[in-house]
């Protein structure tokens, strides 16, 4: 798993999409997760990638778990299209029920 030290998350928008990056010290490539806004309060999981070389360090969790945590600050729900997301949502389905919208 991953020093949270070694980890930087940065999220960037435009009107209709949002974009999650995290990155570790050292590394070039960066794990995403995007996001496409239906409404202010709504907003769909569309995708998570992680490159080879960051895979198993829990980089797609962190994603997850921060989009959660800036759902929850701003009052939406999240559609969880991606198979990533709509996996770590149903494993954790009775912790997430106030922001995933199935």
């Amino acid at each position: 798993m991953l020093d949270d030290t070694d980890l930087k998350i940065t999220y960037s928008e435009s009107d209709t999409k949002g974009r999650y990056g995290a990155s570790i010290a050292g590394v070039m490539s960066q794990a995403e997760l995007t996001i496409s806004k239906v409404s202010a309060k709504l907003v769909i999981a569309d995708h998570t990638y992680v490159p080879d070389e960051l895979r198993g360090r829990g980089l797609a969790q962190a994603l997850a778990m921060q989009l959660v945590a800036d759902a929850r600050e701003r009052g939406q729900r999240i559609v969880p299209l991606c198979p990533f997301l709509r996996s770590y949502a149903e494993k954790h389905r009775e912790e997430l029920a106030d922001v995933i919208q199935w």
